[in-house]
């Protein structure tokens, strides 16, 4: 895992990417955090979102998927389904449902270049260290990026 510190938006928009990936809730919101973000700048990734079942438990694992083109340039935004619902104090990311997705990104995107940022860790309070091993493990051999937000950088 290659860790950069940007704006995963900005780096995509700008062609550093072939793919970026997000964690999602199941229940077709994108309200907060990155998923927000995304929403507002990618439509396509929202719309995607919303064409699949709301609150449909069998999302876990898997993702939905917008394809656009910045420049000439494909971009493909994953709303990768990370964790089930998005209230309450607990841990809300699924470590499983995060190794499923990123063996699902390998296999359907190898050779591609992944950025994503901190997926589960964030608004869904995942252990980032747990999370991590999982990407590397199921990403091994792939050109894939953390970009670490500038704005949460201490």
């Amino acid at each position: 895992m290659k860790i950069i510190k940007g704006d995963l938006i900005q780096l995509a928009l700008s062609g550093r990417f072939d793919i970026i990936i997000h964690g999602c809730n199941c229940f077709c919101s994108m309200g907060a955090g990155i998923a927000q973000q995304i929403r507002k700048t990618f439509p396509p990734a929202f719309q995607a979102d919303l064409e699949t079942g709301s609150g449909d438990r069998t999302k876990l694992g898997n993702y939905s998927s917008a394809s656009i083109k910045i420049s000439e340039t494909p971009l493909t935004i994953i709303n990768g389904y990370t964790q089930y619902h998005y209230s309450g104090s607990d841990v809300l990311a699924d470590y499983d449902a995060v190794a499923a997705l990123f063996s699902r990104i390998k296999m359907n995107f190898s050779g591609k270049r992944i950025g994503y940022p901190r997926i589960g860790a964030g608004l869904a309070g995942g252990n980032w260290k747990t999370i991590s091993k999982i990407i590397d493990h199921q990403l091994a051999g792939e050109d894939h990026t953390l970009v670490k937000y500038l704005s949460l950088q201490k």
